[in-house]
């Protein structure tokens, strides 16, 4: 399990410029995907071997009125609750000014490790500005500038040191975690609860995790697995935060910490941008979902068209990736529920699938000599073999083919889409690498 690093600070310090310049050391992050209104503020980084993830609390403020006095202290009371080190990004040209001494003082009442990051010294001589921030009390300022990315190295290097070691949970390795998540008020609580029953005895607390998440045991109708739960487990002095924002900062544990999400979505609001979110955080987090679309009692006269129509509308949003269980529930009915859990825990098994090399080239090679990738500058791409990776976090295919880099992505994607026709990945993503043989 990684780390979270929140970048904090006033509006215009650089926050931005730091997180993008932190979370391209990995290519994955910056593949725009459609509807992630706020794709910008979360991403995944990695140095020397560590990955952890980075929130950038800037974006949030810019249609807010009062932009510093609510918002950004907001943000920042949120990001510290959450975040496991805390980098407060200062600007050494413009020097410190009252916003700087409101959040600095936010960071002092904090037990959370904090960096001081002197920003924009873009030139060797703006670095003795940054001794006027000694008078934070926060420590030695870090030295950087992050459009050209100087100082940004020793940085991550001290970064590093305020980590908790990655340990992995006898617990963990045993058991499927499910996270349920989804925006404020859709009902996660209510199915948590209604799974959990009055029965208490069933639930055993397990903290001490890496990160605040708790698990919740659940060993009950024939189905044996942690429930990873984040929202409304530490009663803290409430924030008074931003909902929306809150939401997907706490998701982002949650969907860290699991193995299979359980995204709900409120049929009365359909997908709105901020389960793109979610979504979107789901996937680049390479974890399996089900996709529960909850308060299915409230929608007037529904019959088996409606139902076709919402789950094709659902698949169109979240596409390319259509290959997941929906099901419509009404937690205060109970209406479904233990359904939800036979599909997460067959999306479980599916993560889990290994297919025989044999199989592999008996179904694909055939399928692939029917339909070759297309030839490029005359040249024609020959597809060999084919096998599974072994010990990878989801199912991972390797095609080995003469002129690798001439295969492109709807291609990858027939592949894909075959593998899926022909064994069970419902819920799990897949990937398909082409290596030259």
């Amino acid at each position: 399990m990684g780390n979270i690093v929140a970048i904090v600070g006033r509006p215009n310090v650089g926050k931005s410029t730091l997180f993008n310049r932190l979370t391209k050391t990995r290519r994955a992050i910056v593949d725009k995907q459609a509807g992630t209104t706020r794709d910008r503020q979360y991403g995944k980084s990695e140095w020397n071997g560590r990955e952890f993830s980075v929130i950038d609390t800037g974006g949030w403020v810019e249609n807010s009125d009062d932009v510093f006095e609510e918002a950004i202290n907001r943000h920042v009371k949120i990001a510290i609750e959450e975040a496991d080190v805390i980098l407060f990004v200062v600007d050494v040209i413009s020097g410190i000014t009252d916003q700087d001494e409101q959040v600095a003082k936010i960071l002092r009442m904090n037990k959370k490790p904090v960096m001081l990051i002197a920003n924009k010294v873009d030139t060797f001589d703006l670095q003795y500005q940054a001794a006027e921030f000694y008078k934070f009390g926060l420590g030695d300022p870090f030295i950087i500038s992050s459009i050209n990315g100087l100082g940004t190295g020793e940085m991550l290097d001290e970064l590093l040191k305020h980590f908790k070691p990655d340990i992995s949970d006898d617990i963990e390795d045993m058991l499927p975690r499910f996270a349920v998540v989804g925006r404020p008020n859709v009902g996660k609580s209510s199915l948590i609860n209604a799974l959990i029953g009055e029965e208490r005895t069933i639930v055993t607390d397990i903290a001490g995790t890496t990160r605040d998440s708790i698990y919740l045991h659940f060993n009950r109708f024939g189905h044996n697995f942690f429930l990873v739960d984040t929202a409304g487990i530490r009663k803290k002095a409430k924030v008074t935060e931003d909902l929306e924002y809150y939401s997907v900062v706490r998701s982002i544990r949650a969907i860290e910490n699991s193995d299979v999400c359980i995204l709900m979505i409120d049929a009365t609001r359909g997908v709105e941008s901020q389960d793109m979110n979610i979504f979107s955080l789901i996937q680049r987090n390479k974890k399996g979902m089900v996709v529960v679309i909850n308060k299915w009692d409230l929608i007037e006269n529904k019959g088996i068209n409606d139902v076709k129509r919402i789950e094709k509308h659902i698949r169109e949003r979240f596409a390319p990736f259509v290959d997941f269980p929906i099901i419509f529930t009404s937690v205060p009915n109970k209406q479904r529920i233990l359904k939800v859990l036979d599909a997460a825990m067959t999306v479980y098994k599916n993560k889990q699938r290994k297919i025989p090399t044999g199989k592999l080239n008996a179904v694909l090679l055939p399928a692939i000599e029917n339909y070759p990738p297309p030839a490029l500058k005359g040249k024609y791409v020959k597809i060999k073999y084919v096998t599974q990776l072994p010990k990878t976090s989801v199912p991972s295919f390797v095609f080995f083919a003469n002129l690798p880099q001439y295969v492109k992505e709807p291609y990858r994607r027939f592949l894909e889409n075959k593998i899926r026709a022909t064994w069970h990945f419902s819920g799990t993503p897949i990937n398909v690498f082409i290596r030259k043989k």
